[in-house]
């Protein structure tokens, strides 16, 4: 199956969230994607809760590196 298609379809649902990041990002590597598209692609997939939640602290907080998303999203779950 191609990465870059699976990588997008790639849904948190119930999973875990170090579970899910952790196959996130390998099939983030295999797609070969920017961390633009990573950090778009992971915002579109994590439930959108936890989205929202993050993005409540945007005026104190701008998140602009994946790794700083990864971080926010995990302390958030």
């Amino acid at each position: 199956m191609n990465a870059k298609w699976k990588i997008k379809t790639f849904k948190q649902e119930n999973k875990h969230i170090t579970n899910f990041i952790i196959k996130f990002e390998v099939l983030a590597m295999k797609a070969e994607t920017n961390n633009i598209h990573m950090i778009l692609s992971l915002k579109k997939n994590i439930r959108s809760d936890i989205i929202k939640t993050i993005l409540e602290y945007s005026p104190i907080i701008v998140l602009t590196s994946l790794k700083e998303w990864k971080t926010a999203i995990t302390l958030v779950e």
